[in-house]
């Protein structure tokens, strides 16, 4: 199988702040790719959305979240390995934050009643189906939620919580850290609870005779050891972890035993 131009992306932490980091990323992966053989494009793509990159026939690498890996993208796609992040949590895992507005009463599951939660999106594993899970573990279901509030993203959810719009919400362990530099709503903010760990999000790329996921995971690996300090710092990249598919299906079953959907209403 082979078809389309090959195409890149980096578009789960592609916050307009670290653009050049991820560009210079990307640069040093694709000259490791080309000594591995594999043609790559100059630029990262910026202009398709989420599903028509991780659908590309021609990617050759991307980057997706792992709700929407397990329940369709893994057999379309290869899987060539998670990035480990600078967030105290183990290689190639990830977890989320439960925030609320500093001046907040609640304190965790315990003072759900009534709140509005603003989540990124209904295929989200950190933004939407973590906090599911939590509110299983907690003997809670969706109608300790008053409000079901969609934002678009993780960084929308923080401000929505912030100004007042929402109260709660479920923020992935990376991308927090990058609000807590880049994003003035998280300082009015507190976390109340953290979910448990999974598999973090897996770097892909198609299945096409053209890629070998070998090749592209160890010019990844060599590109993530070249990279400067002020690059990986900014990334918060640590390193990056081989991973496997059955290592994922926690997030399927997770999702699949709480049977969290949104209320028609939202």
């Amino acid at each position: 199988m082979s078809g389309g131009d090959p195409i890149a992306a980096l578009p789960m932490y592609d916050w307009p702040e670290l653009q050049t980091s991820n560009d210079r990323f990307w640069r040093a992966i694709r000259t490791n790719l080309a000594e591995h053989g594999i043609a790559a494009p100059e630029r990262l793509e910026r202009t398709l959305s989420e599903t028509e990159i991780w659908n590309a026939p021609g990617l050759v690498l991307g980057q997706t979240c792992g709700l929407p890996f397990v329940l369709g993208l893994k057999d379309k796609v290869q899987l060539l390995g998670a990035p480990a992040y600078d967030i105290g949590c183990g290689a190639g895992s990830y977890y989320s934050v439960i925030v609320v507005h500093a001046d907040s009463s609640a304190t965790g599951f315990d003072h759900l009643a009534g709140l509005r939660f603003a989540y990124n999106n209904a295929q989200s594993q950190s933004g939407f189906s973590a906090f599911g899970h939590a509110l299983r573990k907690h003997g809670r279901g969706a109608e300790a939620i008053s409000e079901w509030i969609c934002t678009g993203s993780h960084r929308a959810s923080i401000r929505s919580v912030a100004d007042g719009t929402a109260d709660i919400a479920s923020i992935d362990a990376v991308s927090w850290r990058l609000a807590q530099r880049h994003e003035p709503a998280a300082r009015m903010l507190k976390i109340i609870a953290k979910t448990h760990p999974t598999p973090g999000l897996p770097f892909i790329c198609a299945i096409d005779r053209r890629f070998s996921a070998d090749r592209i995971h160890n010019a990844v690996v060599e590109a993530m050891a070249g990279l400067d300090e002020e690059t990986r710092d900014d990334l918060l990249l640590t390193g990056f972890s081989p991973m496997r598919l059955k290592d994922y299906a926690v997030i399927e079953s997770r999702y699949s035993a709480q049977r969290l959907s949104v209320p028609a209403t939202a």
